[in-house]
């Protein structure tokens, strides 16, 4: 299972409705973690906004404050329970203030989180969010409140989610969710239960109605998207036959029937195994240009043996003919990677193989973690955590090194061409510039002109930093 980390900028980030101010009960909402918490906290304020409430983004004039927490690294668990300290504060103010936490941290911890935060009063897993307004009414009526019962079936297909602080060009899809990928060091499927696909049609529907509003960017979210498969019936994947598998709809499938939609609507991915990642995927992607050119395909480590330990399902050479496709399917596509430093027994060869699979993939960009044991983990069970931690940060910090070595020399490549840009937002640098980016993922900045926000542009990159794209409109 791979958790992308979204922009850093926006961990903790307090969530607004767009379109709901009015309601009686002030909702405040804050996630932290990968793409999918930030979906999951969309359908939540959906479940909830039909309840009546409206959000605030100052917490202490809220009636409920829900946190959607990520449990993948330690360091995403003590910022959350540091911000609860402050909630603390304002809660001995409003005693009848609701504080509650959503989520991966949820599940795991369950009810040990009403003990260990005393001011928590409901604890909720991904699979039960549906279940919030009882839970709210349990506390209301004086009780503690848990629900972290995983589902083998729940997707919340049928719940249109309220897009939370949009830009209103750029949203999110969930096409499924949970993990059957036993990773060593994830927790992930320990919360966020058992694999399965959304059924393609409520899929489409939701981009449809995206694009009919005047968004023209989804992104299809999974923990493995490259292992959906809907067969129909409430089948699971686990027990199709042969037959039913051959006429299921695939990754690649779906992938087309959004493609399809319209060419003005963007479509992008995540996350990738590059143990199941096809080539029919690769081919779909060539055959629409509003397929984005970019693929975020973790490899976590370069040695054949660690993946191994990590029981990540495939070698060093298995991950290298995936990107072999890549580039001779797509001569264009720009690739990413998750990469952990200092994982249980890895040697200084080992670190220098991830070294040298960097430089061989040559990555535009890398999410890249020093190893971090978690809880309840195959890992945590079965291996001694034995890299010391000055090793696993130096031997991150020349991973970050080489990184950022490759990133510029990818963004330089890219000046003195014409790009495709989706203009998502202003510059946080400068009101007068446009921020978008291009198919490969690229932020690109340009003048602003007389272009709005959601349009597309050609853009002529004069220039560059070690990541962004700087140039002008033309015709």
């Amino acid at each position: 299972m791979e958790e992308k980390v979204i922009d850093e900028s926006r961990q903790g980030e307090a969530l607004m409705l767009q379109d709901n101010n009015q309601g009686k009960r002030k909702l405040f909402l804050e996630s932290y973690g990968c793409q999918m918490n930030f979906s999951d906290s969309e359908i939540v304020a959906s479940i909830l906004k039909n309840e009546g409430f409206s959000t605030t983004q100052d917490y202490t004039e809220a009636d409920v404050i829900f946190v959607n927490t990520c449990a993948i690294r330690e360091g995403a668990e003590q910022r959350v329970r540091n911000r609860l300290v402050e909630f603390k504060h304002a809660k001995k103010k409003k005693p009848e203030m609701i504080v509650g936490v959503l989520g991966c941290m949820a599940e795991r911890l369950k009810e040990k989180f009403l003990d260990e935060e005393k001011i928590v009063d409901i604890v909720v897993g991904p699979d039960a969010y549906r279940d919030l307004p009882n839970l709210i009414g349990k506390v209301e009526g004086g009780q503690k409140a848990v629900n972290v019962i995983l589902s083998k079936e729940e997707t919340y297909a049928d719940i249109t989610p309220v897009r939370l602080d949009s830009n209103g060009v750029s949203a999110f899809i969930s096409i499924m969710r949970g993990c059957d990928n036993m990773c060593s060091f994830c927790v992930v499927p320990f919360t966020r239960g058992r694999e399965r696909s959304r059924d393609p049609e409520s899929i489409v529907k939701e981009a449809k109605e995206l694009f009919d509003q005047g968004y023209r960017e989804v992104t299809l979210l999974g923990q493995n998207v490259d292992s959906y498969i809907f067969a129909g019936g409430g089948l699971k994947k686990e027990i199709l036959t042969e037959e039913q598998k051959a006429n299921a709809t695939t990754f690649a499938q779906l992938l087309e029937m959004v493609a399809q939609i319209h060419p003005d609507l963007r479509i992008r991915y995540s996350t990738s195994n590059p143990r199941d990642m096809t080539d029919e995927v690769l081919h779909v992607m060539a055959k629409y240009d509003n397929i984005c050119k970019y693929i975020h395909l973790p490899v976590q480590s370069g040695s054949t043996r660690v993946l191994e330990v990590m029981n990540r399902g495939y070698t060093r050479e298995q991950y290298m003919d995936r990107i072999n496709a890549i580039k001779r399917i797509m001569p264009d596509c720009a690739i990413s990677s998750d990469i952990i430093t200092g994982f249980c027994t890895e040697t200084e060869e080992e670190h220098q193989e991830t070294l040298s699979l960097m430089e061989w993939v040559e990555y535009d960009f890398s999410y890249m973690f020093a190893y971090s044991e978690r809880p309840k983990t195959l890992a945590e069970r079965q291996y001694k955590d034995d890299i010391p931690e000055e090793v696993k940060k130096r031997r991150l910090t020349e991973v970050i090194a080489l990184q950022q070595k490759l990133s510029e020399k990818k963004t330089k490549a890219q000046v003195g061409k014409v790009h495709r840009v989706l203009i998502e937002h202003e510059s946080k640098k400068s009101a007068d510039m446009w921020m978008g980016r291009n198919t490969q993922n690229t932020v690109v900045v340009f003048p602003k002109g007389n272009y709005k926000k959601g349009e597309y542009v050609n853009v002529l990159v004069e220039k560059c930093t070690a990541t962004t794209l700087i140039g002008k409109a033309i015709d």
